[in-house]
């Protein structure tokens, strides 16, 4: 049997040896030679929906057969896979996306290349391996993706070529949202995001299918620092939609991603009160946006729409209250005795307007 590791392993474990900050992960392994009756024969596992793969009976890693696919409709899953024991490691490795992930390393270190990955690798080029990349728009997705995580790489043109001809010719309209929310979520989580949506728009992707957000300046600033600056992914999506003019429009588009309800609440409130947030520079202006937020009954949301503003808009507004002084303001709204408060109203219809008044006049103490 012959065994060989394969794909994004191989890839960073070449770039960390070049001193570059990538920790290698999880292996691909790809089995040439070999039918799925004699990988159940020696004891692995079949786990493969549309082609064999198969766990290790002791490691528990994931082992598949050496494949070659044939692209029969559009879209993601419009592929018929070939997998059976005259498919060679060069017949596998063709079928994959960039040449910096179509290396194959055996047992004893030695690298099998047939595509010139390594070459690229030095280069600093995402270059595509054959004209199989056209057939899945799920590549360029992860083409952009690449140039956000390896900020020094850099899109080959005949491969951008390519890519501006998928969105041409409609093959990239069959991409689903959750595909797109996997390749946006790993972008966001990369060291220059916005260079994910660089290659997006320099290829027609972005307009084709999101022509509703602009891109602006100022919109990219806010991604890159909510990114930088370690923000959880709902607010770093959030940072993507405030490209759109209002929360609504925010909420429909991470919507139609299929992103998480919280980060579609927080992207429509950010939609609406980001002007506000700028403001907060009195005690009124920030009991009115606890007020409108929810703040008391949903505390850990306002904690996070805070830490956007520290951290995502910084310097935006002029003459913002400072950040620990709106914290002990939100102590202070959310720790108010509201039973005290409504026992001194002499008609229960004054009851909120009493409480309320009982948390602006904590909030006034609390500013200082």
């Amino acid at each position: 049997m012959q065994i060989y590791s394969v794909g994004g392993y191989v890839r960073d474990t070449l770039l960390s040896a070049r001193g570059l900050p990538v920790e290698p992960g999880d292996r691909d392994w790809v089995v040439v030679g070999e039918t799925p009756e004699a990988m159940a024969a020696r004891g692995f596992l079949p786990v493969g929906g549309d082609f064999p793969v198969f766990l290790h009976p002791k490691t528990h890693e994931e082992y598949a057969l050496a494949r070659t696919e044939r692209k029969t409709a559009p879209g993601y899953h419009g592929f018929v896979f070939h997998a059976a024991a005259d498919v060679t490691l060069e017949d596998d490795l063709r079928r994959r996306d960039l040449t910096i992930n179509a290396i194959a390393m055996d047992d004893r270190g030695r690298l099998i290349d047939p595509y010139g990955g390594v070459a690229d690798l030095a280069r600093g080029v995402l270059r595509h391996v054959s004209e199989a990349f056209c057939e899945d728009p799920v590549r360029i997705l992860r083409a952009a993706r690449f140039a956000a995580r390896f900020p020094g790489f850099s899109i080959a043109p005949e491969t951008l070529a390519l890519m501006r001809r998928m969105v041409e010719a409609g093959e990239a309209d069959a991409l689903v949202p959750e595909r797109v929310l996997a390749e946006f979520t790993k972008g966001l989580s990369a060291p220059q995001p916005c260079r994910m949506l660089d290659v997006l728009c320099a290829c027609g992707l972005w307009r084709r299918l999101y022509p509703q957000v602009r891109l602006t300046g100022l919109m990219r600033a806010r991604l890159h620092r909510a990114c930088r600056r370690g923000l959880p992914l709902p607010l770093r999506l959030a940072a993507l939609a405030s490209g759109l003019p209002d929360g609504r429009s925010a909420k429909a588009f991470l919507a139609g991603l299929r992103a998480s309800a919280e980060a579609q609440d927080l992207a429509q409130i950010l939609g609406d009160w980001t002007p506000r947030l700028h403001a907060l520079s009195t005690p009124e202006e920030t009991a009115e946006l606890f007020r409108g937020c929810d703040a008391l009954r949903r505390r850990a949301r306002m904690e996070m729409l805070l830490e956007y503003r520290e951290k995502a808009l910084e310097s935006e507004g002029r003459g913002m209250a400072d950040d620990a002084r709106l914290r002990r303001a939100l102590d202070a709204w959310c720790s108010v005795d509201a039973g005290a408060a409504a026992r001194t109203a002499p008609t229960p219809r004054e009851i909120p307007l009493r409480v309320l008044e009982a948390r602006r006049e904590a909030l006034r103490a609390a500013w200082g």
